[in-house]
């Protein structure tokens, strides 16, 4: 499936190819998945731009145990509290990781104590492991000697950016301390920097490229 993905990353340079979806992840629990309302239309429009995809200009919604899951190369996840996949979604999803997915994983704040949890009922074989910063995840269209950008304090702990590795590929990447998405918010969410929130739609481009082209 990845290599699908890959013609289609490679198609939607092209200003004539059907524009490529990607959408958020839905699930239970009571956490906000719905978090970072503005995050990802400002994502694909700056990849758009800067890396010449054709991205479908809003996102979709897609719950993790939906079949429609395997529409999308990328999907996000993000909130702040709690997380629940049930036994259906948590072997749909194995499926769509182990298919060629991938799940870019955002703390929010908060959600860490949670994902951790559920990711382990995906991957009970699996643990997260800390991407070193010569991945390509790193060093795609921009270059992150030094791993993620710090974008909000959260708890003023350096960002992390970890990964779970199954059968040699990173099919589940997860920013940690970081924000990401609160960078790709519009800036009148939370006024970053512009400098800031150019560092975190680089690092979004970064991941966007990986997600479609990556060989599984």
């Amino acid at each position: 499936m990845r290599k699908l993905w890959v013609l289609l990353f490679i198609g939607s340079i092209s200003s004539f190819a059907q524009p490529v979806k990607i959408a958020k992840l839905k699930y239970d629990g009571g956490g906000d998945w719905y978090a970072n309302k503005t995050a990802l239309p400002n994502l694909i429009e700056f990849c758009n731009e800067q890396i010449n995809t054709n991205l479908a200009l809003s996102e979709d919604v897609v719950d993790v145990g939906s079949p429609d899951l395997f529409l999308y190369p990328y999907v996000y996840m993000t909130g702040h509290g709690n997380v629940l996949f049930n036994n259906a979604q948590v072997e749909n999803l194995r499926s769509y990781l182990t298919s060629g997915g991938f799940l870019h994983i955002d703390d929010n704040y908060g959600l860490d104590q949670f994902v951790r949890i559920e990711m382990k009922k995906v991957f009970p074989e699996l643990e997260f492991v800390e991407i070193p910063f010569d991945h390509p995840i790193y060093h795609q269209k921009f270059d992150f000697d030094d791993g993620l950008p710090k974008i909000h304090q959260h708890d003023g702990k350096p960002p992390r950016g970890y990964g779970i590795i199954y059968e040699g590929q990173l099919v589940c990447f997860y920013s940690y301390e970081c924000d990401l998405g609160n960078g790709w918010e519009d800036q009148s969410v939370y006024n970053d920097p512009q400098e800031v929130r150019f560092e975190a739609l680089k690092m979004g481009a970064n991941i966007i490229s990986y997600a479609f082209t990556a060989e599984l």
